[in-house]
This record gives C-alpha cells, structure tokens and sequence, in this order.
C-alpha cells in the first residue's frame, strides 16, 4: 500500500514541535500523576509528648472496647445504613485492622496540640520524639506513616517550628536511615514564599545529613482563606506544585481554623459546610495531575459518653462524603473514631468492588457490557479498585476472581504512566 502524501512538511512538525517545548516540559516535570503508592485513609494527631511505642496498639484496644461496650462492630456497620452481610464482612475486617494497624498515619503535634510551654521544654520534646519513633519504627510498633507537625512559618512562631523540625529531623538522621513513611506537615500556610522557605529549609538539612536530594517531602495543611484566594485575586495554592516541584506530599484541609477565619460560628464549622466545598474544590483542581495527594480535616464531635451511636453515625456519614467527592484521607482525633473511620471506609470499597471490578474485566477483555468505559474511567475504576485493596478493605483473591486481573495488572491500568516508566 502506497503512503499516503501529507500537506505539512518535517519543518512544519519541527516548528510546532519548538512552539511546545516549554509545555512538553511542564507536562512531564510538574504533572507526573500519582505514583500508585499507598495513601493512608487517615492521619491522627496526638500531642508530641504523649506519644510511646505502644500508643497505637492501645488506641487500637481503646477502639474495640467502645465498639464492643455498643453492640460490637457489625452493630456499628447497622447504624451506619449497612445492611446484614455487608455490616459483617466489614466487621471482620475492621476487627483484624484495629487489632494488627489501628493507625495508619501518626503526627506528633508540635502546633496546636502542644503549644507554647517554653523552648527548653520543646526542645527536650522534639529530641524525646526523635528517640521515640527511631525506637517505634526499629521495633515495628510504628504506624506505617509518621512524623511531626511543627509550628507555622509565621513571625512569632517562625524560629520555634524551624528549631523543632531541625532537633527532630537531625536526631532522626543521627539514629540511622529515614523510615520510608516519615511525614512533615507544615501548617496554617498563607502564601507561596513561607513554602518555598520550607523547601530551604529541607534541602538545607539533606545538605547537613547528606541525605539524597527530595528525600524530605512534606505536606502543607490549606487552613487560610489568603491560600485560596491571594491578594492579586489569584489561588497561591495552585503556585504551590510548581513554586517547589516534587517537595509537596499532600495537602491537608483543616476544617476549623479555616471556618473561623471566614467567620463561620462555631456551631456551624464543619467539613461540610460550603465554604468547606469551595476551598477544597479548589485544592482538587489545584493539585490534580500533579502526584500531590488530597486529605480532608476532622471532624470534633466526639464518640463518648451518651453520644457514641449519634457521633459514630456523623463520623461515618462524613467520612463517606469526602470519600465520594474524591478525598480518600482524613484527620482523626480520638480512638472511638477509629471503628467509623475504618467501617466507613471499607463499606465504600466493598460495595463499589463488584461494579467496578465486573466494568474492568469488560475492558479489559474487550467485552461489552452495559457501560462503554474508555481508557480514563478505566484508570478510575482500577485506582478505586486497588485503593480498596492497599487499605485492607477487599482481598486480591476477590479482585481476581471479579475482574480476572492481579495486582502488578491492575496498579498498571490505575497508573499507566507509571508503567511505562517502569518498563523503560
């Protein structure tokens, strides 16, 4: 077959192909897509220097008793709108995560929930926090994700959160190798430059430890409307990914400060409150592609005392919420959140699986079903999919026998790009 002839011409391509050389790089170096690693479903916070070894095994035991002391665990799945069967093969599973994983992400607070008892009191918690979670991670009792939240970048507090972050980072390096799950979280950011401080600082400190270049990643938690919406009319948070390319973890919503500062009463502060919407719809589009991850905040209504089964029901209904709407972590505060938490969570996987997973086995094997997936919702289908397997919702036996794919399969249709990568 002869080749058809074309009207543009080699230096027609070459030309656009110069025309586009700046966005081929922005593409490739500032939207990467995320990396198909585990995300935590939630981060706890507890203050620094109530935290040992054991603190996640005993939130772990204090959440089973309040679930047993209420009907035990497949109740709590009734009063959460499950039905019989799903309520116990969520049960189950919420049984052996709360016994062998309580915690999946831990934050030693530094900030709010330490606040100011004087530099030498923090200094000798910062370096009791360092030992402690060296001696957590050594000994396997650490949660999978962990580290600190120091104070914010602003005047009063600037030299006290640095002097925190430098104790703990350098007592952490003189311990021995990093743990892969260290986590710094920046908090009550206003603008772009306090980041970029924090982006020195960091490369500062690899320098000292002769740590490897982007080892020191760190979130920064979006608590002030001035991040949203700056002074030139502009959103600082989407200069963000691109003002420190690669440094940026997460972003994490933080419900009640950022509802106090738009003036919201305190009665109505809430994760779903609209102003709650609007800053963090604008967090979705501002990160989106870039591989930075989305948490949503908290919420303070606690399960204790007579307001267990009305605060369990809150809690899960708000935790499916954000999951729906493409927030896949949160903030917990206390141990009684933990069985909503997890209850939540792994009733919105198990009963997408089947759905998703018949979808997935019709693209993958080119069969036609109901619903003309292309290939963007099947990279939806399989990253909900494998979210549900990292986070211990649903088995990869079940993916295999729904949607006939394994796992190295399945991360590969979530995270294509990756796969590529890979295979290069």
């Amino acid at each position: 077959m002869a080749v058809p002839e074309t009207s543009l011409t080699a230096a027609d391509l070459a030309r656009i192909d110069g025309q586009l050389a700046d966005t081929d790089r922005l593409l490739e170096q500032n939207y990467p897509g995320d990396d198909g690693s585990r995300q935590p479903v939630h981060t706890v916070y507890v203050p620094a220097d109530r935290f040992t070894p054991s603190l996640a095994a005993d939130w772990g035991t204090q959440a089973l008793a309040t679930a047993a002391a209420h009907g035990g665990l497949a109740r709590l799945g009734s009063l959460l709108g499950q039905d019989a069967d799903l309520a116990e093969s969520v049960a189950s599973r919420v049984q052996t995560k709360l016994e062998s994983e309580p915690i999946e992400d831990l934050r030693l607070d530094f900030e709010d929930g330490f606040g100011d008892r004087g530099d030498d009191a923090e200094d000798a918690a910062a370096v009791a926090a360092a030992s402690a979670v060296a001696a957590a991670v050594s000994a396997g009792s650490a949660p999978p994700f962990i580290g600190i939240r120091f104070k914010c970048f602003e005047a009063p507090t600037r030299a006290r959160g640095l002097r925190t972050l430098d104790l703990f980072v350098s007592r952490l390096a003189a311990a021995g190798e990093l743990s892969k799950g260290l986590v710094l979280t920046l908090p009550k950011v206003t603008t772009v430059a306090q980041v970029q401080a924090m982006d020195y600082a960091v490369s500062r400190l690899e320098e000292i430890h002769s740590l490897p270049a982007g080892r020191l990643r760190f979130e920064v938690q979006v608590e002030t409307p001035q991040l949203i919406l700056g002074p030139e009319g502009t959103s600082p948070v989407a200069q963000l990914p691109h003002a420190v390319p690669g440094r940026i973890s997460g972003l994490h919503y933080g419900t009640y400060d950022y509802s106090a500062s738009l003036q919201i009463s305190a009665e109505y502060q809430s994760m779903e409150h609209p102003v709650a919407d609007f800053a963090k719809e604008v967090m979705q589009l501002a990160v989106a592609g870039t591989g930075i991850r989305l948490s949503d905040g908290s919420t303070n209504i606690i399960p204790v005392g007579d307001n267990v089964e009305n605060a369990w029901q809150l809690h899960g209904r708000l935790v499916r919420r954000s999951l729906e709407r493409g927030f896949y972590q949160g903030w917990d505060l206390h141990p009684a959140q933990l069985p909503s938490r997890f209850a939540a969570t792994y009733a919105f996987y198990r009963q997408g699986l089947p759905a998703a997973a018949g979808r997935l086995r019709n693209y993958v094997e080119q069969t036609e079903g109901g619903v003309m997936d292309e290939p963007a919702t099947a990279r939806a289908l399989a990253a909900f999919v494998l979210r549900g397997v990292q986070c211990g919702a649903v088995g990869a036996d079940e993916v295999l026998a729904l949607a006939a794919v394994g796992i190295p399969q399945l991360t590969g249709l979530a995270h294509p790009r990756l796969a590529q990568t890979t295979s290069k």
